[in-house]
């Protein structure tokens, strides 16, 4: 029997309306938490980004004020600033406490209807009208344990939660539409631990520069020259690979290989968490890293390989603060140019061993499981830029490569990505905290992961029961509004040609919604 066309949306109107509901009530929660007695106010917390960057690095949002006519007086001028200077977040929060205690609530929904789709496999995009949200609340806790200006030492323990999820179960996309869905559905909506670490700072000058304080860095000044330690549980992309254009899913783009370099297989649980360390040093104009961090026992697995001596992935960074057309424009426009590597050591199967077993007849499908060794070495690298090109506009890119032999074990299944866009925000039209978004990515597989799908082969994200191969080309857009104080409304949508890597099927228009409170 037919089903009539108006269910389904008076569905979807339904479940946006239960989701706002449900966002404020557990923005109301947090917010009480964060101003609970002897708590230093909070500030915004987008998911899985560092809100105090090196020195230089851009911040991902810009804050303007209207232009007011003529200059007044220095002292007017000051105090007019002080008035107007927007807030951000529910409350203000503290320069100078010694406590850090902020929240965020996020809640992105998306939709798509049918789209051209002759077959479909265990792991494909659903050729369905489907609607689907998912919702990520975080509290943020530090403490300066030793806030001295040299040798300042900082707690953090974060927790979260995370429900809802993503279209056809956050399967067959590589480039997924939403950064917050967990990847595995069955795993329970509790709040759990996201980050526990000790940072470090150790000063090599007594030079001073300002930094922004936020829920991963609680001093206000540090040394120009320094190093920085952090160990314990935490989220790779909060210090590499970051890009104040596109990083983060709650004010930003919202999908995995914008926000983040589809090539970099970087070591995490399936919610995007690991235990590890990272040792960085910071300079006038330039930074370096490396990161040691566990990584997961199966692919996509919640649990952790904790013998670093078997499995581990190790990560390279070097960031120049100077962007790659700063020399053509204003030298005061910000820039920056990143440099990543990495080498992931795991229980990793081998595409080309799999599809040659099934060739052979020793597997009825290709099996990567059937091909898992220890020892198995994936390696890659990726470039990363960003340009303020005027006081609205600016740019940013991504280039990123794997050998992509060996199997994708713990973000997504990208072999290559390509990726340009910037963000524009609304100080000409009067709402300099409103951003307008825009990006296009371009990703692909090597032969070796081709054959492995052509056949039928099946990874955690990927699997139509067979593939006619093309580049999986993704582009974004968003408008994101500054509604009151630290609440945030988005509206925006992805268009995706080839979903899979299959010419065979799409393309898939997914129009999106988000709400964001920032605590």
């Amino acid at each position: 029997m037919p089903v009539r066309r108006s269910n389904p949306f008076r569905k979807a109107l339904a479940a946006m309306a239960a989701l706002a509901a449900t966002l404020l009530t557990t923005g109301v929660g947090l917010r009480l938490a964060a101003q609970a007695p002897g708590s230093a106010p909070d500030a915004p917390r987008p998911h899985r980004v560092s809100l105090t960057p090196a020195p230089g690095q851009v911040r991902y949002w810009m804050l303007a004020t209207a232009a007011q006519g003529s200059d007044p007086p220095a002292d007017a001028a000051a105090a007019d600033s002080s008035q107007n200077t927007p807030i951000l977040s529910m409350a203000p929060h503290s320069e100078d406490g010694r406590y850090w205690v902020s929240g965020q609530a996020n809640s992105i929904f998306q939709m798509h209807g049918h789209f051209h789709s002759p077959y479909e496999g265990t792991n494909s995009l659903r050729d369905i009208f489907e609607y689907k949200a998912s919702e990520v609340a975080t509290l943020y806790l530090g403490y300066q344990l030793r806030p001295s200006t040299r040798w300042n030492t900082d707690l953090i323990v974060d927790f979260e939660n995370a429900g809802g999820r993503g279209i056809s179960q956050a399967l067959g996309l590589a480039g997924n539409t939403n950064l917050d869905v967990v990847r595995n559905p069955n795993l329970s909506s509790t709040p759990y631990l996201a980050r526990g670490e000790i940072h470090q700072t150790i000063g090599l000058t007594g030079e001073m520069v300002s930094q922004d304080r936020g829920q991963f860095a609680l001093a206000t000044q540090v040394p120009v020259r320094r190093f920085e330690i952090r160990a314990g549980k935490m989220s790779l992309p909060d210090t590499f690979d970051i890009n104040s254009v596109g990083t983060d899913s709650h004010l930003q783009f919202t999908n995995w290989t914008i926000d983040n370099n589809g090539a970099w297989d970087y070591a995490a649980d399936t919610r995007g968490y690991t235990v590890g360390g990272i040792l960085e040093y910071d300079d006038r104009v330039w930074s370096a890293r490396y990161g040691i961090a566990a990584m997961p026992i199966v692919a996509n697995g919640i649990a952790l390989d904790w013998a670093f001596s078997r499995a581990n992935g190790q990560n390279w960074e070097f960031e120049l603060r100077k962007g790659l057309f700063a020399h053509f424009l204003n030298k005061e426009r910000e820039g920056a140019v990143r440099i990543l590597s990495f080498v992931n050591h795991a229980h990793m199967g081998d595409y080309r061993e799999s599809v040659e077993e099934f060739l052979s007849g020793v597997t009825p499908t290709p099996e990567i499981t059937a091909t898992e060794r220890f020892g198995t070495v994936k390696y890659g690298f990726g470039l990363n830029t960003e340009q303020e090109v005027t006081g609205s506009l600016r740019l940013f890119g991504r280039f990123g490569w794997d050998e992509d032999q060996h199997e994708s074990f713990a973000y997504t299944e990208v072999g290559q990505t390509v990726l340009f866009g910037g963000d524009y925000n609304g100080h000409s039209w009067l709402r300099p905290d409103d951003k307008f978004g825009i990006a296009f990515v371009s990703n692909a597989i090597k032969r070796d992961h081709q054959n492995y799908l052509h056949y039928g082969g099946l990874g955690f994200l990927l699997g139509d029961g067979g593939l006619t191969y093309a580049r999986e080309d993704i582009l974004e857009w968003y408008y994101n509004a500054h509604l009151w104080r630290g609440m945030f409304g988005m509206l925006g949508g992805t268009y995706i040609a080839h979903p899979g890597y299959n010419a065979a099927r799409g393309p898939v228009c997914v129009p999106a919604a988000r709400l964001h409170i920032d605590f």
